[in-house]
C-alpha cells in the first residue's frame, strides 16, 4: 500500500493519470485531509480493494473497503438506463418541454427539466434500480440542498425492465427526505453523501412535484414494487 509521497510521484508521472494537473490532485488531497481520510503521518485510513474482499478485512489498523470497476460500470449504466427510460416516457406522455440537462452538466442538482408552462416546471432527479424488491438510494449533498431551495425538485425512482424501459416510477416523499437524512455535527466536518434505504410509506406511484402530476400511476403496469401500496396519483 502506497503512501502520500508515493502516489502523488505516480500520479504526476504516468500517463494514464495525466487526464487532471498536479494542481489538481493536490486539491484533491487537501479535500481528503479535510474530511479526515488522511491520516496526519500521511497515510489512509481505508484501503480500497477492487475484487474479491479477503476474510481478514484489516490490514495493521487500516480496515479494506471492497470496490470493483465492474460494479461501478454497471451502476452507472442502471443510472443511464433509468433517465433514458423516463426520459422516452414523459415525450409519449406529452411533455411538450423536455430536457436532458445531465447529458450537459452535472451541477444542476437533478437530471431532467420539463416544463408543461410557467407554473407547471419540474426539475427532476432521477435515481435507477432494477430490483423490485428494496429501494435504495444514494443522494449527495449537492441534490439535497437544490432540493431544499426549488419547490420545483422531485425524486423519481425508476425501476427499470429487461427490456430497458420503465416497469415502474414512484416519487419519494420531500418531506421524508428532510427528515431522513444526517444532520452535521459540530464544524469540523459535514456529509457529502447519503445512502438511504427508502420504506413503501414514502413513496408515490408515478411522478409529480407539488403542483403537477406529470406521471399518473395508471400509465405504468402497477405491481408490488419496493414494498408500497399502488395508489396512483389524481390525473393533472
Amino acid at each position: 500500500m502506497a503512501d502520500v509521497p508515493r502516489v502523488r510521484v505516480l500520479f504526476a508521472n504516468h500517463p494514464l493519470y495525466a487526464d487532471l494537473t498536479p494542481a489538481q490532485y493536490a486539491e484533491g488531497l487537501a479535500w481528503l485531509r479535510r474530511m479526515g481520510m488522511v491520516t496526519p503521518a500521511g497515510r489512509p485510513v481505508v484501503q480500497v480493494i477492487d475484487g474479491e474482499l479477503p476474510d481478514d478485512v484489516t490490514v495493521g489498523r487500516v480496515p479494506r473497503v471492497l470496490w470493483s470497476q465492474s460494479a461501478e460500470d454497471a451502476k452507472k449504466a442502471v443510472g443511464a438506463a433509468g433517465e433514458k427510460a423516463l426520459l422516452r416516457l414523459l415525450r409519449e406522455g406529452g411533455v411538450p418541454h423536455v430536457r436532458h440537462v445531465a447529458a450537459e452538466s452535472d451541477a444542476f442538482g437533478y437530471d431532467i427539466e420539463a416544463a408543461r408552462s410557467v407554473s407547471e416546471r419540474a426539475h427532476i432527479e432521477v435515481k435507477a434500480t432494477t430490483d423490485p424488491t428494496r429501494l435504495v438510494v444514494h443522494l449527495t449533498r449537492h441534490e439535497y440542498e437544490v432540493m431544499a431551495a426549488d419547490a420545483d425538485w422531485c425524486l423519481a425512482a425508476v425501476l427499470v425492465g429487461r427490456d430497458g424501459t420503465a416497469a415502474s416510477v414512484a416519487t419519494v416523499k420531500r418531506e421524508w427526505l428532510h427528515s431522513a437524512v444526517p444532520t452535521d455535527q459540530g464544524r469540523s466536518g459535514r456529509w457529502e453523501s447519503v445512502r438511504l434505504t427508502v420504506p413503501g410509506r414514502a413513496l408515490m406511484q408515478g411522478l409529480a412535484t407539488e403542483a403537477w402530476v406529470l406521471l399518473t400511476g395508471a400509465l405504468l403496469s402497477i405491481g408490488p414494487v419496493w414494498g408500497f401500496q399502488p395508489s396512483p396519483l389524481a390525473s393533472a
